[in-house]
Order: structure tokens, then sequence, then C-alpha cells
């Protein structure tokens, strides 16, 4: 029987569950649930936070990603380059518009893109780079963002894991020419349903892409382009503004966590992230990486403690991504795959569970010679 959940929404609910149920009746009572008001709020309260002028909610961060691709005119026979360990989201929404991702391998002491691998990636059909944020991380923006200007490609930061981490003193989701955030519920700030936003300075953009949330419309039967039904209602809205208040004192706590697991489990974990000068992790996920991690998981299991992987297999050897061909080699990405383990972190963690987690995982280090 499960003793410690991987993510557990009580005590969340119990400390804002009121303030949540007062907001959506104020909802209901107004009779506006699509692109009303709580949204603006919501979105100019969102910009604000990223440090940008303009942010557009829709309905998931899938959404998020590929509606800022197709507004950026990414298509058929285009090349989008992004990683390969992350979530099926990323490379679908390139999929999506008709162009093709491109994978390159991560960092050898990390789980970020590695810049260094970019640009022998890059072809006359490359047209953008997604990097993605993983875990809650931002990767090495200023080395990406040249390597787009030598090349003129469009970066779009992949931030659904990332609410409220900073790169070198700037927030994600201002780092590149836009940024696709995601609200679904585990996320650190998550909404009690699917929701997305995307993040821009530039007007032109953050216009068309108003238009592509909702089929197109200028006006309630005009339209000037084929658009989408894609828009952040305003019940979920409604719940993101009341978390919103909370997302600095969250992160905290789940920094808290990882600080403890960081001491406790050096000696078994092989991968310790470093920061690059004012920076911050917000730890969405907690990720460590193991010799033996099957038998760590299913040791854990047995003890009562829920854990995840994310993710066990790479987009690249997934066939809907290569067609039954694998086209390129990514061994730290492979490695890392099968290394990998996600450990319960959310801030309604009791400290107790966290001493729980780490005596565990030191105890199989033990009993398997893993611990150094």
């Amino acid at each position: 029987m499960t003793s410690i959940k991987f993510f557990d929404f009580s005590k969340e609910t119990e400390q804002i569950g009121d303030e949540i149920a007062l907001t959506l009746r104020k909802v209901i009572e107004s009779g506006r649930f699509i692109l009303g008001p709580v949204l603006e709020l919501f979105e100019n309260e969102f910009a604000e936070f990223c440090s940008v002028k303009h942010a557009v909610g829709v309905a998931t961060g899938t959404d998020a990603l590929f509606l800022c691709l197709k507004a950026i005119g990414i298509g058929d026979s285009d090349e989008v380059i992004t990683v390969s360990n992350t979530f099926a989201a990323t490379a679908l929404a390139i999929s999506y518009t008709g162009a093709k991702p491109v994978f390159v391998d991560i960092k050898d002491d990390s789980h970020l893109i590695d810049p260094e691998k970019i640009e022998a990636a890059i072809t006359s059909r490359t047209k953008a780079i997604i990097p993605v944020h993983l875990y809650g991380q931002c990767t090495d923006m200023d080395s990406i963002m040249a390597i787009a200007k030598k090349h003129n490609l469009f970066v779009l930061e992949d931030a659904c894991q990332a609410h409220g981490a900073l790169y070198r003193g700037r927030k994600a989701g201002s780092l590149g020419h836009a940024a696709a955030f995601s609200f679904y519920p585990t996320k650190n700030m998550g909404a009690y349903g699917d929701a997305g936003m995307i993040t821009t300075n530039d007007m032109t953009l953050f216009e068309k892409l108003r238009l592509y949330r909702n089929y197109g419309q200028t006006d309630r039967y005009s339209y000037t382009l084929k658009g989408y039904n894609s828009r952040l209602d305003e019940i979920q809205a409604a719940i993101l503004r009341v978390k919103f208040k909370h997302i600095s004192e969250w992160n905290q706590k789940r920094q808290k966590i990882a600080v403890i697991y960081d001491r406790e489990l050096g000696g078994i974990n092989k991968l310790v992230f470093s920061l690059a000068p004012g920076s911050t992790h917000v730890y969405h996920l907690y990720v460590a990486a193991v010799e033996g991690r099957d038998s760590l998981q299913k040791y854990l299991s047995e003890n009562g403690i829920e854990t995840l992987i994310h993710y066990p297999v790479p987009l690249h050897e997934q066939k809907i991504f290569n067609d039954g061909i694998l086209p390129v080699k990514l061994p730290n990405t492979e490695k890392l795959c099968r290394e990998i383990i996600s450990l319960p972190i959310y801030p309604g963690m009791a400290d107790e569970d966290v001493e729980k987690v780490c005596e565990a995982v030191k105890k199989w280090g033990n009993l398997t010679g893993k611990s150094n």
C-alpha cells in the first residue's frame, strides 16, 4: 500500500480550497465563461510575472507550442530543433504543423540541450529552436540565442515545467522570442483541468496568436485566417489567479525539499545540477540518476513510496517520430533515460515523508552497494 504519494493535492486544497470555491461562484454568477475579464486579468498578471509585455491564454501547453509555431509560419518541409528527453507534446506540436522535429543531444552533466550540438543540426530547412526548460531548470539561453541570431532562427521556450525559474536573473518566459507554459494540474501552478499560456514581447505575434486561438475571428462572424478553438476559459483563469498568489511560496517549498534530497542522496545520485549565477531551479520534478534505477523503483514501491520516470523512452526512439528508422544516436540522452527516477516533491509534502524517502533510498544504496 502506498504511504507516500508522488503528488498529493490535499494540502493545497486545505490551504486555498475555500478561496477557490468563492472565486468559482463569482465566475458562475457573472455568466461570463469564455474570453472574459478574469482571463484578461490573469494574462496581464502572468505577463508581468514573466517580465514580458504580452500573454495569451490558450487551452493547453501543447496548444501554446503549436499555435506559436503556426503563427510564425512553420509548416510543411520545415525543421525545428529540440531535445528527445521531453514529454511528447514538444515534438507533437512541431509535427502538427507539418514540420519535422530534429532531435539533438543533451549535455553529459545535465538533462538540458547541449548548445554545442545545435549548429551541426541546422539545415536550410531549419526555422526554429525549442529549448526545453526540463523539470524546472532553464537551459543555456544566452548560447542558444546567439546561435539563433547567427542563423536567423526563431526561439520558442518550452517553459511548461518552469513557472518562475530564473536564468541569470531573468524569468523563464522572457528569454526567447516567445514561450509556452502549461497549467496541467500537477505543474507548479496548475489548473483544475487543461490550460496553457504563451508569452512574448512581440506585438505582431501577440495579435496573431489572439486570432489563432479563437477561430481567426476579428469579430463574431468575420475571419482573417483559419484559426483554432483554443481558449483558456474563465473558470480555469479564476483558479489560476488564486494559485498565482502562492507560486513563489510553493516554489520555495519545492526548493527546500530539493536541498534535503541533494544533501542526503549525494552519494547515490549521479547527476547533481549546477546553476549559472542568478539562476534558480523550481523543481517541478526532482529527478535523480542512479545505476540500477528499476531496482530502486521496485524497492521504493515495496516500501510504500510512489515514484515515476520522466521519461523512460526518448522521443527519437519512438516509432511515431522516426518511422521505424533510428536516424540519430543521442548517447547522453539514451544513457540518462535508463538511469533517471523522479522522487516525490510537492509543496504540501511533510518533512517526515521527505526523510522517509531519503532513508529508503540510502538503505537501498547500502543493500545494493550503490552508495559511494
